[in-house]
Formats: structure tokens, sequence, C-alpha cells
């Protein structure tokens, strides 16, 4: 049964390898100096909401919210395990944050992704987010997290 909880220090090294090995999937090579926050996530997100999907033991997704105002927060890090992706994962972290979010007092939730990245662009739809504009590669959503009450 998938377990999803607040990160704790201990998560770091398995949190770390997920995100960047999404990342090296993605991109087909890994610079991980063009990832200094996740030498540390509690200090670079701490001030946020850091999950974690537990299955077996095991790192299998990961999630943060960082406030970027006193109404919005932002979605960074969502990432889900190769062999454990659409099987709702994803969904249930992002419910989680909208939700933790929602309760915190927040209004809305934004957050960017590669255009050409299909699946995270559909997945990102799909939850309710909108397009709100495209700059060069990336693409921008948000979510009004009125649907999300306690």
């Amino acid at each position: 049964m998938i377990e999803i909880r607040e990160f704790r220090p201990e998560d770091q090294p398995a949190v770390r390898a997920l995100i960047l090995a999404g990342l090296e999937e993605r991109w087909g090579t890994l610079d991980e100096s063009l990832n200094p926050d996740l030498r540390d996530l509690k200090r670079a997100y701490g001030h946020g909401v850091i999950l974690v999907a537990w299955l077996n033991g095991e790192v299998v997704g990961t999630g943060t919210f960082i406030p970027r105002s006193q109404e919005t927060v932002e979605i960074v890090r969502m990432s889900v395990a190769r062999a454990w992706r659409r099987q709702g994962i994803g969904r249930r972290i992002l419910e989680s944050l909208c939700r933790r979010a929602r309760q915190a007092g927040y209004r809305s939730a934004i957050l960017e992704t590669t255009a050409g990245w299909r699946d995270a662009v559909a997945f990102y739809e799909q939850f309710g987010f909108r397009r709100t504009h495209r700059r060069g590669a990336d693409v921008y959503f948000v979510l009004e997290l009125g649907a999300f009450l306690d």
C-alpha cells in the first residue's frame, strides 16, 4: 500500500536519486550542477511542504509546494519512479499537496513544465490545471484550490 508522508531528513538520498533519475530519463544526460537544490531538500524547500510516496520500503514518488505569495503556492519537484507511473501515485501526491495548501489558506497553485514533456502537460491538464502562458520551451499553469476543501 502506498504511504504518502512528509519528508524526513533520512529521505534525502532516496528522494534526490529519484528526482535525478527522472531528469536524466527526460533529458538523456544529467548535469547535477544544474540542480543544487537537490543537495539539501529541507534547506531548499523547508518553508513549504515536501511529500514522499513510499511503497514496500522504497521511495516511488515525491512532490513539493512552496509559498510564492500569501495566496499562491508553486508545485515543484514532482517525480514518480518510472516503474510506478500511470498508477495514480502522482495524482495522489498532487492531491495531497493541493489539499494541504488549501487547508493552509492558499487560494491557487502554479507550476511550470517543459512544453515538450507531453505526459507531464497532459497529467496537469487532466488534473485541472489551466495553461496561463508559455515562455520559451516552458508552459505555465494555474489551479484554483477551492475544490480542495478540508
